[in-house]
């Protein structure tokens, strides 16, 4: 087995880049590391099923790293070094640093689902309208100011802004159309730095699609709080929740999408399919 040490330099506030991590391994007993980046690949095609690829960084760099350990059958190790680490979150691993390079030299496993948009994997969410305004708008100057509030902060100043948009959700259970404010598409439970879809989960083999209708300002607010207090309105005029293996997004015109917070390079329509349990991941305790 060999241990690959991928680092993103550029992640984060740049802390916990390639030598930070690499001392807290070591210390952990992971003495013989690879180290790799993406700027040289050749290293991919030499992994095999029973390596490790060590991710220092955030989503978009541990997304790159989720798809060519799903090609290759690799096992995916994620050291948190991003503003957001959504897909971490998932996990439910220990942030402390010491104590998740302890789980990680266990070496414990567990299969997790992953989202694929056409050729595009991804691991937490895929946005349409809206939502995808936090990554498109905002300048890099707000993100490292206020780190994964940024995200929450672009939402709010253009909430009151938008009409929405005209689109169909379908999914093998059905469909529904109309105006939208947004739509997410959701593999994982979190997203923009710890906001949670309500009934999601990286391990059930479906994708949850988190619809919002054009509303005033008061009624957003008040779903929106409904929801994070486990209690979503039922009436489905703001908030409209289907689930479902795959799911295909159609649109007046055409939409940008962001997924996992990076904007994808085409735009709608979008078909999302669930691959349940395509990627293997360090956790904290064996399956069973």
């Amino acid at each position: 087995m060999t241990d690959w040490l991928m680092a993103n330099p550029h992640a984060g506030d740049g802390d916990r880049g390639g030598p930070f991590w690499r001392d807290c391994l070591e210390k952990a007993g992971i003495r013989d590391l690879r180290l790799c980046d993406l700027d040289d690949q050749s290293w991919i095609r030499t992994l095999s099923a029973d390596d490790r690829v060590l991710v220092a960084g955030g989503d978009g760099s541990v997304n790159l790293a989720a798809a060519f350990c799903v090609e290759r059958g690799t096992t995916l190790a994620v050291l948190p070094s991003g503003t957001a680490n959504d897909f971490f979150r998932n996990l439910g691993l220990a942030d402390d640093p010491q104590t998740l390079c302890r789980i990680i030299a266990e070496g414990h496993t567990r299969e997790v689902d992953v989202a694929m948009a056409g050729d595009t994997l991804f691991l937490n969410v895929a946005h349409v309208g809206l939502g995808t305004a936090p990554v498109t708008e905002q300048e890099s100057s707000q993100k490292k100011l206020f780190g994964r509030f940024s995200y929450g902060l672009t939402f709010l100043r253009r909430v009151s802004e938008k009409r929405g948009f005209h689109g169909v959700i379908a999914t093998e259970s059905g469909q529904v159309g109309g105006r939208w404010l947004s739509i997410a598409i959701a593999n994982g439970a979190y997203f923009g730095g710890g906001n949670e879809v309500p009934g999601a989960s990286l391990d059930n083999g479906q994708l949850v699609i988190v619809g919002v209708r054009p509303r005033p300002l008061w009624r957003l607010a008040l779903a929106f709080f409904m929801t994070r207090m486990g209690r979503p309105p039922r009436d489905n005029q703001v908030i409209v929740r289907l689930q479902g293996t795959r799911c295909r997004l159609t649109t007046a015109k055409p939409k940008t999408i962001t997924l996992d917070g990076e904007v994808a390079d085409k735009k709608t329509p979008l078909e999302v399919i669930c691959k349940a349990g395509a990627l293997r991941v360090v956790c904290g305790h064996v399956n069973g």
